[in-house]
């Protein structure tokens, strides 16, 4: 789209969330294929998404929580427990879920937004490492927005 919108001459906003403030605790990986090597526990809770479970496919030694808003893909872990759920969260639900299943991991996305912070303060209340993967760099020369308010603004502004 960057490019496409530049070759047009045709300018291009992103609206764009803000990500997870950061916490030191966190171990930030650049991408979902470097997480497996910073696990540090047997049960795993992944909130990766639907097609991002492939780097945890042969992981045959943990167990692994999956949580997504639709029926995962292949590959994907062979232990594992599915549940199709979508957000809000509530970080009581949350501590719930992650005691339930004794998780000692949780696996996530830097999606930022307040639909998905519950399940950080959830791992955070009980002490569980979060292995988060960090956004990818926006390409050269992007104009990003948070909020569609301001969305609605720069639109406004380039007539």
């Amino acid at each position: 789209a960057v490019a496409a919108t530049a070759q047009a001459g045709v300018p291009y906003l992103r609206l764009d969330r803000p990500g997870f403030p950061p916490d030191p605790a966190w171990t930030v990986v650049p991408t979902l294929a470097a997480a497996p090597a910073a696990l540090t526990g047997d049960r795993v809770f992944l909130t990766t998404g639907r097609t991002e479970l492939a780097p945890f496919a042969d992981l045959n030694d943990l167990w692994f929580l999956v949580r997504s808003v639709e029926p995962p893909e292949e590959p994907m872990p062979r232990q594992r427990e599915i549940v199709l759920d979508r957000g809000p969260f509530l970080v009581d639900d949350e501590l719930s879920l992650m005691r339930r299943h004794r998780i000692d991991v949780l696996v996530t996305k830097d999606s930022g937004g307040a639909l998905a912070v519950a399940k950080l303060t959830a791992a955070r209340t009980l002490g569980i490492p979060v292995v988060i993967q960090r956004r990818p760099p926006l390409p050269e020369g992007v104009t990003t927005v948070g909020t569609v308010a301001d969305a609605v603004e720069w639109v406004l502004q380039q007539r």
